[in-house]
């Protein structure tokens, strides 16, 4: 158990530390909830873009053998230039949010090439996206974990160790308090009674 003066400055002190720690604790909580219910969401969003991100390999899949035949590479039509990411603010966490990538246009001849070859050409850029997509919110999930288990340490410190230690700090000086008033109160009767005795035998 801490040492604490058993005094009563030291009483004060510790009430307005059990204030501060009951005023702090449901700002605390309710960061914790938002933040359960925003990683919620970015799970689910991943989970969610991952299938989707999967199953475009499959159709990136049959353009390969397409692309196999053809004198020309996606990696020469199909050139990222920039990717453009915003942030967005959970709670006190900023976590990044995937706008869109923005390719270098590509100059081919469209006569010397296959019809086929803008449709994969689009599909190669939906699925270069939904990447940087997907690894956006693998990030921002990342970002509130971290963020959730510190909290809810935070939660768990003032709800479980903090109060507790100032109630129970407080239980002790007002006791110690109270025998002190007692004692006192007891020394001056004892004092008071003999000075009366005394007065009466000199009487």
């Amino acid at each position: 158990m801490n040492k604490v003066k058993l005094t009563q400055g030291e009483l004060k002190r510790q009430r307005d530390l059990l204030k501060q720690y009951q005023r702090f604790l449901p700002t605390l909580q309710l960061k914790k909830q938002q933040i359960q219910m925003e990683l919620n969401d970015q799970i689910h969003a991943l989970e969610m873009h991952r299938d989707r991100l999967n199953k475009m390999a499959l159709e990136i899949t049959a353009w390969m053998g397409l692309l196999a035949e053809s004198s020309i590479t996606m990696n020469e039509i199909v050139i990222p230039r920039q990717v453009i990411m915003t942030s967005r603010n959970v709670a006190g966490v900023d976590i990044p949010v995937f706008d869109h990538v923005e390719f270098v246009k590509s100059d081919y001849d469209l006569f010397a090439t296959p019809l086929w070859l803008d449709r994969a050409a689009q599909s190669f850029m939906h699925h270069i996206a939904l990447l940087f997509h997907v690894e956006a919110l693998r990030q921002g999930a990342e970002l509130l974990r971290r963020e959730l288990l510190t909290t809810t340490q935070r939660v768990n410190l003032f709800e479980k160790i903090k109060i507790p230690e100032s109630q129970e700090n407080i239980r002790r000086i007002k006791i110690f308090i109270g025998d002190q008033l007692a004692n006192g109160i007891g020394r001056s009767k004892l004092v008071k009674r003999r000075t009366m005795e005394k007065q009466r035998e000199v009487a």
